[in-house]
């Protein structure tokens, strides 16, 4: 592997290493999977959550309070069901409380 003395981009460096690219692409798909769900979660509940990683059919939803993952835990079969509707292979989706 060759060194570079200056700076590249994010996404140069995700062309250059699978690695890096197979996360980027993971954390672009986190992302797309929230924006599904926008419709079905309660407006107040929207600033609540953030995408988090995926892990096999396993995706984590990062959530800012006790509070608003117990209303979350309420939703996930619907949540599941919408993203298996989309495409997406899910069985499972974890909270992970992460104040502010």
């Amino acid at each position: 592997m060759q060194r570079r003395h200056y700076a590249i981009s994010l996404e140069q460096a995700s062309q250059e290493a699978p690695a890096l690219a197979r996360l980027a692409a993971l954390a672009h798909e986190s992302k797309e999977r929230l924006q599904s769900l926008q419709t079905l979660i309660p407006m107040p509940l929207r600033s609540q959550v953030q995408a988090g990683p995926i892990e096999g059919e396993t995706w984590c939803l990062l959530v800012r309070s006790n509070a608003a993952a117990n209303k979350f835990r309420q939703l996930l079969p619907v949540f599941v069901a919408h993203l298996r509707g989309k495409g997406w292979e899910v069985s499972a989706i974890r909270l992970k409380i992460q104040p502010d």
